[in-house]
């Protein structure tokens, strides 16, 4: 089942370490994280605690310490995430997505060798 579930910023990365490898204790996300931002513990448990409530994120209790495991599929994520990006800076249209996308670049050959295959695979499905 979807999940519509927003999630910031730090959230993202969060949960990108939970879905590389779960479970992870508050120490090793520390860890993980202390180059890119420097969070301290209490920060990764008070924004894992907010993650618990919206239900992205589940604990077990272990023999020394908590163990995170992800409950948002990221896949669940990425969709509810593009959708509220296009609707928000779009109007909901992926044809002025990608005309602004277009604008602000050159696209290569592999670029439009990958939107055409990616329009062609939406064809066939809207044919269905």
């Amino acid at each position: 089942m979807a999940q519509n579930i927003g999630l910031s910023d730090g959230e993202w990365k969060l949960m990108n370490l939970l879905w590389e490898e779960a479970p992870r204790t508050i120490a090793q996300l520390v860890y993980a994280l202390k180059d890119d931002t420097g969070w301290t513990k209490g920060t990764i448990f008070m924004m894992l605690s907010r993650m618990n409530d919206k239900g992205a994120v589940r604990f077990e209790t272990g023999e020394r310490s908590k163990l995170y495991y992800p409950v948002l599929k990221k896949e669940d994520a990425t969709s509810y995430e593009t959708g509220s990006f296009l609707s928000k800076v779009f109007g909901g249209s992926i044809g002025l997505m990608v005309a602004s996308m277009a604008g602000q670049k050159e696209l290569t050959k592999e670029d439009i060798d990958e939107l055409y295959a990616i329009l062609r695979e939406a064809e066939k499905e809207a044919g269905k």
